[in-house]
C-alpha cells in the first residue's frame, strides 16, 4: 500500500497505521479513507494529497 504526503504540511498518512484517532483503521489503503477526511496536523481535505515516491 503507498504511503500518500500532505501538499500543505507534509504529514505522511501510512496505511499499515491508518489514523485510529480520526475513525481511519490500521491496513486502511488511502484509496479507502472517506472524502471527508481529512489531515490531523493541518486540516486540509484529502485532494492535497500526493502519492509517495
Amino acid at each position: 500500500m503507498k504511503k500518500y504526503v500532505c501538499g500543505v504540511c507534509g504529514y505522511v498518512y501510512e496505511p499499515l497505521d491508518g489514523d485510529p484517532d480520526h475513525g481511519i483503521a490500521p491496513n486502511t489503503p488511502f484509496e479507502d479513507v472517506p472524502d471527508d477526511w481529512t489531515c490531523p496536523l493541518c486540516g486540509v481535505e484529502k485532494e492535497n494529497f500526493y502519492p509517495q515516491d
